[in-house]
């Protein structure tokens, strides 16, 4: 099969100069055109779709908007700017120039790196590929399709790394990723999230809000990579990953600002009335906050991690703004505050600053997410309702370190094994409630019309009016 390469992938990594590369593309893409076509949205592929498409790595003028069906979605590689003079900032290395090839003794920490983050890529579209039955406006059914198109140029940016620098390991690595499924028994996804279900449309908010904004902590983080290629690319994929997460907020802030005018209007806050009103009840929105910020919060692995201090000293995974950080950038010596166990209570203690990355980073994206849930807040206030949803305690529902050995309630209070299982329904969406949830997911595809439980968009996207019709079903 033979590509042109200007047309079908655009690129700034000269494709066409390189036919090796070529060849492995070449033997990767019908793969890949078949995991969209048995694993992309459903029932999608003949549709024509307003999206947003990467053509160069300048901000002024990096997308174009334009109607496509999503199989002929032209999936780019970008790697932003270079910077001759690049040096690595932290870790053992620091001050020595950049890599432009991966160094031997690092080479398997750095596939390593490469492929749990191409793996989310097409996790995520695995796992929403039912939502366009259900969608909610033409609007809401655009955004989850150029979310999903954008996840798959990520895979695509993923792969390109594989295949350029790591010979026959990442050609097999880069089919390995289309190979695995989320949530299936004999072969899942890498990470346990990606593994979770996403059932209908607050679930999608809530990953888009919660689990992409781990991504982009992780973009973050190996965007200050000593390894060039992977810190341009990441780079230029958090372009496109903060549209993700603005459907997760801009998502989550409709659904409340229609239960709270709903809540107004009929002066209630009794669940169950709410639910016979067609709404979702504030009670059950935080129980889905609950699930979604844990099982994210876990996504940052071990509290104390061996792995996390090789990285960062190494060179291959910094901290999040790691030019920000006013310290030696090197850690040897220096602590970091992390929760603990002891007696069965929960004591902060100090662990060493370079095994504690990975509860660095947690931290940050914990202070990240609390201010969208604070704007959500606002958006209750607005509409006279006394509710406030909360994060739950960074301790709550943990499966993985060591706070995965003890339970804990939203509020931080240690429990017994017999009152997590009496309280869990009243913390965590319970099966009624998903079902309740389901029963709402009705398809709405009018153009400005809108689902009765979640409210219509301030604005649309790309400067359109909120009645532009998104998506063309030939």
């Amino acid at each position: 099969m033979s590509i042109n390469y200007i047309e079908k992938i655009p690129n700034n990594v000269d494709l066409e100069s390189d036919k090796v590369l070529q060849r492995a593309l070449e033997r990767w893409q019908p793969e890949f055109l078949k995991w969209w076509s048995d694993m992309g949205p459903d029932g999608s592929h003949a549709f024509d779709v307003y999206l947003r498409t990467a053509v160069n790595v300048h901000p002024s003028g990096w997308a174009h908007f334009d109607y496509v069906k999503m199989p002929d979605y032209r999936w780019g590689i970008f790697l932003a700017p270079g910077d001759a003079d690049r040096k690595i900032h932290f870790g053992d290395h620091k001050g020595e120039a950049v890599w432009q090839e991966v160094p031997g003794e690092h080479r398997a920490n750095l596939r390593r790196i490469i492929v749990t983050q191409g793996d989310t890529e097409p996790a995520s579209v695995e796992q929403q590929r039912h939502l366009s039955h259900t969608c909610p406006s033409l609007y809401d059914l655009r955004n989850v399709f150029q979310v999903n198109v954008e996840e798959g140029r990520h895979l695509w940016a993923m792969v390109y790394l594989l295949n350029r620098y790591f010979g026959r390991d990442g050609r097999e690595e880069a089919e390995a990723l289309l190979q695995r499924r989320s949530g299936d028994r004999d072969n899942p996804r890498i990470l346990g999230a990606f593994n979770e279900r996403t059932p209908d449309w607050l679930s999608f908010f809530m990953f888009t809000y919660f689990t992409d904004r781990d991504g982009k902590y992780q973009l973050c983080a190996l965007a200050e990579s000593g390894f060039d290629p992977l810190a341009r690319t990441t780079r230029f994929m958090l372009m496109e990953e903060a549209h993700h997460m603005y459907v997760g907020e801009s998502g989550v802030a409709r659904v409340v600002k229609r239960t709270s005018e709903v809540m107004a209007k009929h002066k209630t806050d009794n669940p169950e009335r709410l639910r016979e009103l067609g709404v979702i009840d504030l009670p059950t929105i935080q129980r889905y906050l609950n699930f979604h910020y844990s099982v994210t919060l876990d996504l940052f692995g071990a509290d104390v991690s061996s792995n996390a201090a090789t990285f960062y000293s190494s060179g291959l995974k910094g901290r999040f703004e790691e030019g920000k950080i006013d310290d030696d950038h090197v850690l040897k010596g220096a602590t970091y505050p992390v929760l603990g166990i002891v007696e069965g209570r929960l004591v902060t203690t100090q662990a060493p600053a370079l095994n504690a990355l990975n509860e660095k980073l947690r931290d940050d994206y914990i202070k990240d997410s609390m201010a969208g849930v604070a704007r959500w807040n606002k958006v209750i206030e607005k509409e006279g309702i006394d509710y406030d949803l909360t994060v739950p305690h960074k301790a709550f529902n943990r499966k993985i370190g060591t706070l995965a050995s003890i339970k804990v309630a939203p509020d931080g209070r240690v429990v017994s094994e017999e009152e997590w299982a009496k309280k869990q329904r009243d913390w965590l969406a319970t099966d009624e409630d998903r079902a309740f949830v389901a029963s709402l997911m009705k398809r709405v595809v009018t153009p400005g019309e809108f689902a009765g439980w979640i409210a219509p968009p301030e604005r649309a996207i790309n400067k359109q009016p909120v009645d532009f019709e998104f998506v063309r079903f030939n």
